[in-house]
């Protein structure tokens, strides 16, 4: 066997169950080759020339050559280094793009008008007003929130100071918001979804089968030929690498064009970002979800190299770093978390971490009962099928499962994601399974090789030109590779051991039953939660309160991984079928030619030739098909999206002052009450008032000091300065009013009404609590009790809207 053989072999082989066995094995037997070669030419040979004698022995033009092939290999090599980074930049640039474009004008200058949309802006004001320090406490009454949003925005308008720029607390948490939706979060879905790819095509440089299949036939032809031709021993391998790079580039290809549009498809979908910022708007948890695709992947990888044994310090550390950052950023992000990777955690760990993480996860989710029981008190905690009494389902059960399969799109571009993803997941099924299996085939004819060693050359192509027909016949997938050198010593038969075992991990297999396995628990809890009613669906969708709009935020997450590597199944699958046809044939006759004599004739060669470039062809047609699907679907979301339409319609709504009902949080009526207010007051002086009818905006707009701008007061905190308040007004005893205001500054301290609680917020579970605010019986007593003292009427705008002055001895 000659080093071209020797070396078209190595390159064929890369698949099959003893690659690395085989490559150090003809290594070895290339440099042998070599340096009888060079032993015998000492004086050159007229088969050699100088030219080679020179070359082989290292002389200048030798060294000539050597470099240019060196600068010939560097070239493509940084070329696909490059081409990663580019199609990432320019597919997370165009999310950024989609969601700058898609994002309200309208809040620039005004704040979101939502239940959880003052507390944002309040932490922010409170950290402007206190520093970083305010960051591990930003309630009023001192309790931790998580503060990494807010610490952004901060540090946003910091940022900008540096540079002269004014910048408002509203436009900070803008900035934040489009960072983390439209860079941060289509950078990790990437991040996440290049993991799966990378795994799915490891040790598999040609994606598509064909390729392997006319590869191996071109080198068995080129092991005959080469015994009585050298010309076709020269011509047969080069055509070969041309074809192996070929193949190569186009699933190189097709692998960053797939990444090319995963940040696009990332923020296609009302799920995330979109809806949290009109759902409240849930800031934190959103930060978080933008996060996670990072932890996920970390997470991911600490698996890889404990299954490795390699490198496992390094991941342990990084993923640590990232699951601190999530936590900050909201710690209900763990219970996600947790959720997504069980099904890896059971599929790729040894028994004892799953154990392991199994306690972890039983001890975290009784501490979460625990906080909840201290810090809720309520008398339905025995009764589960009472929780969440308010809460009314909003789907059906075929529109739970459909939002689900389309990932929140809408019309054919929902359609398209719904079909691609179930044949995708289809074929990603069906090839591991095969790819498993060809796998154990290849291990055991691997293993029976290292024992029983072959006689000759002859009989290795005659042996390997009949694997190769008997596995066409029965599946153009699974494809045997030549059998290995005869010279396999102990070591190779140790190394070819080891792999095997390495590949009946069948990583693709798991991968498509952890990654189909996620996405069954998260639609089993978003229908839980939009859809059935009872105590089961509560418990299970009680770590994320219920809330529709916390829930559908994980699809992306499982849904894009799986589109992605079932698209990359699909073009296995399609190049295969596209192939088999002209393969067959060309197989059946170079079986033939070779049966009737054992040297075949060089007609051969255009059989081989001819399966070559049908491989060709599949591989560049499947490449094209596939970029056109995806990019049908990815503009296609963009044009057909009705849900992230009315989700901005309403945040647009939500910031509009031309209110219908002058009692809604904010109107134009009520910014001028408010303005008219704090220039009265100052802003030192404190001003209480019934958070729910908008007056806590006074905050942000006019640095107004409002009492408590939060919607949700808790009372069972000592230092909860609101709900010690509340309870006073509302026992009516002017003595206990007074007792409990006057103390709380030395500024004096006011009493604003402006009507009714507004309708937007009448869903608001606690609202009854602050119904005394707007009592006018039990105001008026105070009034005339001298507890409250009218220093400005504004019922020129309002019924009943005045500033009162608690009665205190300042």
């Amino acid at each position: 066997m000659t080093s071209e053989q020797i070396m078209n072999t190595g390159s064929v082989s890369g698949d099959c169950g003893s690659a690395q066995a085989r490559a150090r094995t003809h290594v070895q037997a290339y440099v042998q080759t070599q340096a009888r070669q060079n032993g015998s030419s000492k004086d050159g040979s007229a088969t050699n020339g100088p030219a080679r004698n020179d070359s082989a022995k290292g002389g200048p033009s030798g060294r000539k050559h050597g470099l240019q092939r060196c600068h010939a290999m560097l070239r493509p090599v940084s070329l696909r280094a490059l081409l990663p980074w580019l199609m990432s930049i320019i597919g997370i640039a165009s999310a950024l793009c989609l969601v700058i474009a898609w994002f309200p004008s309208t809040v620039w200058n005004t704040p979101i008008v939502s239940s959880d949309a003052p507390a944002h802006y309040y932490f922010i004001r409170r950290l402007l007003d206190e520093g970083l320090g305010a960051a591990l406490h930003l309630w009023p009454h001192d309790s931790f929130y998580p503060p990494l949003f807010h610490i952004c925005a901060y540090l946003v308008i910091k940022i900008a100071v540096l540079f002269g720029v004014q910048c408002s607390i509203y436009a900070a948490f803008n900035i934040t918001w489009i960072i983390a939706s439209g860079v941060i979060f289509p950078a990790g879905m990437l991040v996440l979804c290049r993991y799966f790819l990378q795994r799915w095509n490891r040790g598999n440089p040609i994606s598509n089968p064909i390729s392997r299949i006319s590869q191996a036939l071109s080198t068995s032809e080129s092991s005959s030929v080469s015994e009585s031709s050298n010309i076709s021993n020269q011509q047969v391998p080069s055509a070969g690498n041309r074809q192996y790079h070929a193949a190569s580039d186009a699933t190189f290809v097709l692998r960053n064009l797939i990444g090319l549009f995963v940040p696009v498809l990332a923020v296609s979908s009302v799920c995330h970002p979109y809806g949290l910022l009109n759902a409240g708007p849930l800031i934190a948890f959103g930060f978080a979800m933008s996060l996670l695709p990072f932890l996920i992947a970390a997470t991911l990888r600490l698996f890889d190299a404990i299954a490795a044994r390699e490198h496992i310090a390094k991941w342990l550390a990084i993923t640590a770093v990232a699951g601190a950052v999530c936590l900050v950023a909201h710690p209900r992000i763990a219970f996600t978390y947790a959720l997504i990777l069980v099904p890896f955690i059971v599929l790729r760990l040894p028994w004892k971490l799953i154990l392991g993480a199994f306690i972890a996860m039983c001890v975290g989710a009784v501490a979460f009962v625990a906080l909840m029981l201290t810090s809720f008190k309520s008398d339905r905690w025995a009764n589960p099928d009472s929780w969440f009494h308010s809460h009314q389902p909003s789907k059906n059960l075929w529109e739970s499962i459909s939002f689900c399969l389309t990932d929140g799109l809408d019309g054919f571009p929902a359609i398209l994601f719904a079909l691609l993803l179930i044949a995708g997941t289809a074929a990603a099924f069906v090839c591991a399974s095969r790819r498993a299996a060809a796998r154990a085939s290849d291990s055991f004819s691997s293993a029976a090789s290292t024992v029983v060693p072959v006689a000759s050359a002859d009989v290795d192509v005659d042996a390997s030109t009949s694997d190769i027909a008997v596995s066409a016949a029965d599946s153009p997938v699974s494809v045997s590779c030549p059998p290995p050198a005869s010279h396999s010593n102990a070591t190779d038969a140790a190394s070819a051991s080891s792999e095997s075992s390495r590949l009946r991990r069948n990583d693709r297999l798991r991968d498509v039953i952890a990654l189909t396995a996620a996405f069954l628990l998260v639609a089993l809890v978003y229908v839980c939660t939009v859809t059935l009613v009872g105590a089961l669906p509560n418990i299970i969708s009680a770590p994320w309160y219920r809330d529709e709009n916390r829930i559908m935020t994980m699809l992306p997450l499982v849904a894009l991984p799986l589109l992605v590597i079932g698209i990359n199944a699909l073009a296995e699958c399609v190049s295969a079928c596209a192939a088999s046809a002209s393969f067959a044939p060309s197989a059946s006759s170079f079986s033939t030619k070779n049966s009737a004599s054992s040297v075949p004739s060089l007609s051969s060669a255009s059989a081989v030739s001819s399966v070559k470039n049908a491989s060709f062809a599949s591989n560049w047609i499947v490449l094209i098909a596939v970029f056109l699907v995806i990019a049908i679907l990815a503009v296609s979301a963009q044009i057909v999206c009705p849900s992230r339409s009315a989700a901005r319609d309403t945040i647009i709504a939500h910031s509009s002052l031309n209110q219908s009902d002058p009692n809604e949080q904010l109107t134009e009526q009520k910014i001028a009450v408010l303005r008219k207010v704090t220039k009265r007051t100052g802003t030192q002086a404190t001003i209480i008032s019934d958070p729910l009818n908008g007056s806590m905006y006074a905050e942000t707009l006019f640095n107004a000091n409002m009492l408590y701008p939060i919607i949700n007061a808790r009372t069972d905190v000592p230092s909860a300065p609101f709900g010690k308040v509340e309870t006073a007004f509302a026992s009516g005893d002017a003595q206990q009013v007074l007792g409990t205001v006057c103390p709380l500054t030395d500024a004096p301290e006011y009493f604003l009404t402006m009507g009714d609680q507004a309708q937007s917020l009448q869903s608001f579970p606690y609202r009854a609590q602050y119904d005394s605010f707007h009592n006018e019986e039990l105001i008026d007593a105070y009034v005339d009790g001298g507890t409250l003292v009218k220093v400005a009427d504004y019922s020129q705008y309002g019924q009943g809207w005045a500033l009162y002055r608690f009665g205190c001895a300042d």
